[in-house]
């Protein structure tokens, strides 16, 4: 695992997004995935900045969300179909016919999930996953306890994700009990995993996923069975790690050709 540990959350975004440009620019028709949350907003911010500008070209990019609450009408300001418009598709000027997310309201979820699994393998996998991590340790909405294996299900959110969204709602009892979320398993299928993390409240959750052991109680712990999978964090999300100084290090001396984590 790549850690990389920049000033403040302006810097994690710059760097996630040049990290992500890159991608683009060497793969044609990339396939990224794609997150919701608070995360990754000033990520997509600034690669909006680069499609403004002209430096960034998605056109033949697809995209595969994460997760989806089910039960939630998809018109819904916050049903995450709405808010992968919102942040994603319309401000990178990607092909809605392009970008994909979970089916919450499908009246079989279950064939759903399969059909969504087929609908990634159908596109070549993806290329670069960009994953949040929760004050729990979720990514996706894989809570605590989830299997490493795991592929697209039907899943509880525990109270605890259901009180931080809540924020995003009129009041907690409107955040649905219930989503689809892509599997561990699907997330570590990415060729490439970017995850983003700023602000203290996340150091705990950090620390656990870069330093703890291999857990299912800590999801994102998954990511140290990844071969290639880059942390970027701003320090205060940083704040709880022990080897702060060698990561570090490992910046200031990285090599010029890649090596294996």
């Amino acid at each position: 695992m790549d850690v990389v540990i920049v000033p403040d959350a302006a810097a994690v975004a710059e760097h996630a997004a040049e990290t992500i440009a890159d991608v683009v620019r060497s793969r044609r028709g990339a396939v990224l995935g794609v997150a919701t949350g608070s995360s990754p907003l000033g990520t997509y911010a600034a690669l909006a900045e680069r499609v403004r500008g002209g430096g960034l070209d998605l056109t033949g990019v697809s995209a595969f969300a994460l997760d989806e609450y089910v039960g939630l009408d998809p018109r819904h300001p916050e049903s995450y179909r709405s808010v992968i418009r919102r942040t994603v598709t319309e401000p990178l000027g990607l092909d809605p016919e392009r970008v994909h997310v979970p089916d919450g309201v499908a009246p079989d979820l279950e064939a759903a999930c399969v059909d969504y699994e087929r609908r990634i393998a159908d596109a070549g996998g993806v290329d670069l996953q960009l994953l949040g991590i929760g004050a729990n340790g979720h990514i996706g909405f894989n809570e605590p306890t989830s299997s490493f294996a795991s592929r697209t299900r039907i899943k509880t959110l525990a109270p605890r994700t259901r009180a931080d969204n809540a924020r995003f709602f009129a009041s907690e009892d409107e955040v649905p009990i219930h989503c689809v979320t892509q599997g561990l398993g699907t997330i570590l299928d990415a060729r490439e995993l970017l995850l983003v993390a700023q602000g203290e409240e996340k150091a705990e959750a950090v620390a656990a996923m870069v330093e703890g052991p291999l857990a299912s109680m800590c999801p994102a712990s998954a990511l140290q069975l990844h071969r290639r999978a880059t942390v970027v964090i701003d320090r205060a999300a940083a704040s709880r790690l022990s080897l702060t100084a060698y990561y570090e290090y490992v910046q200031e001396h990285r090599p010029k050709v890649k090596v294996s984590a």
